[in-house]
């Protein structure tokens, strides 16, 4: 395998985090959840999937955006573009700045998506076919293209630095985080905003995942559904939120007496150049992207105490990156998937995942897999289940796949 270039070593300061999650609004009831299930809500959402082989998700509940955002607002925005706002809410007021006064000219935002406004696309193209092009939006393309999220939340935060949108499938979050920390090292901004939105309750897009066999049709248990490294597993179930974090320069952090939650000390990324959908069996390309991010934070494999895997609940992902996990890392990180509770966020995931892997390094606690009731005694890594479990470690790991190929991996430390 190429060894991967190295560049200076940099660690981008985390100082806030935004969620908005199934299983909570804000970060703390994330949390709690998490560690915590039978207090989750994870009400399935089924409104608009019956008759659908999956005919449920999980959705953000108790959270009514209109009068978070107002309502001329919220008229402006598409659903994953309100989450994300009131995600970088939270975030920015967490890390104790002031939009008000910051250097707004050094504030870039970048925000992953897989797939943008997806449901607005569906109700739009019901509108022409049904009642005429007279009857379609002319905010089609304001509201729901991939980069609705990253415009939504500069403008709501006033922040004039670079504005990005990453859409690379379920990976979008992570190499989100990814290019935020590139951009901080080479100091083109001091405060990046950055992590992933998904809100996708679309009959079109569960009917073809449905079709791919990717999702579970467990219809009569779905808050058991989601099965990360289960023998019974039998796919993911999609799920809504945003996470987003603070991210700034250690100096611009140090200089304003910034209590800072974590660090993202490297960030590496690859390509499968393999499927469309599959990923690499043998697991190559993510191999490629942790080894990348290791050697960019100057972390070794056996300093990680924790993974955060993308452990979506399928047969081939689950085995193809834990086997991946045990050939790099050895089998003393503790895993965990935290899907089992958020759903699958598809190009949120990364923005969450990451976030609650900062989480879990500051309060030393690794949240459980929910719903591991037969471990698969394929999967050769110590995975978390049941209960959360404490532990001591200085680095953890945030592991994403995507469709198409696209692997991406974060490094963070205490």
């Amino acid at each position: 395998m190429t060894a991967p270039y190295r560049l200076p070593p940099f660690a981008a300061a985390v100082t806030g985090v935004g969620l908005v999650t199934s299983a909570g609004v804000g970060a703390e009831a994330t949390w709690r959840a998490l560690n915590d299930p039978a207090t989750a809500p994870c009400v399935p959402h089924r409104d608009e999937l019956q008759g659908l082989p999956c005919d449920f998700m999980y959705s953000v509940t108790g959270l009514d955006t209109r009068a978070v955002l107002g309502v001329a607002a919220h008229r402006l925005m598409d659903r994953f573009s309100h989450l994300a706002v009131i995600a970088a809410r939270e975030a920015v007021a967490d890390a104790g700045l002031d939009p008000a006064v910051w250097d707004s000219g050094r504030v870039a935002v970048v925000i992953g998506s897989a797939h943008g406004g997806l449901p607005f696309y569906d109700e739009q193209h019901t509108a022409l076919t049904e009642r005429g092009a007279r009857r379609v939006s002319p905010k089609l393309a304001p509201l729901a293209v991939v980069n609705g999220a990253a415009s939504s939340v500069a403008t709501d935060l006033g922040a004039r630095g670079p504005s990005q949108a990453v859409s690379t499938a379920c990976s979008s979050g992570t190499v989100a985080i990814g290019t935020a920390h590139q951009m901080l090292r080479t100091g083109a901004c001091d405060i990046v905003v950055a992590g992933g939105a998904e809100s996708v309750c679309s009959r079109l897009l569960i009917a073809s995942a449905c079709r791919l066999k990717a999702v579970s049709t467990r219809i009569d248990d779905p808050r058991a559904a989601c099965r990360p490294f289960d023998t019974h597993r039998d796919g993911f179930v999609v799920g809504e939120g945003a996470g987003l974090l603070v991210m700034e320069r250690p100096e611009h952090a140090r200089a304003r007496g910034a209590a800072v939650r974590a660090h993202v000390a490297g960030y590496g990324s690859s390509s499968d150049a393999y499927s469309a959908v599959a990923p690499d069996p043998d697991g190559l390309g993510i191999e490629r992207a942790l080894r990348t991010a290791l050697a960019d934070a100057g972390v070794a494999a056996a300093d990680i105490g924790h993974v955060n895997a993308h452990g979506t609940s399928t047969v081939s992902n689950d085995l193809i990156e834990t086997v991946m996990l045990r050939r790099v890392l050895g089998e003393h990180p503790l895993v965990t998937s935290t899907k089992a509770m958020t759903g699958h966020t598809l190009g949120a995931a990364g923005g969450i995942e990451t976030a609650l892997t900062v989480l879990a390094l500051q309060h030393q606690l690794v949240p459980p897999t929910v719903n591991l009731d037969a471990p698969d005694p394929d999967i050769p890594v110590d995975v978390v289940s049941k209960e959360a479990r404490p532990a001591a470690f200085d680095a953890a790991v945030k592991t994403s796949l995507g469709f198409g190929g696209h692997n991406a991996a974060l490094v963070l430390t205490r």
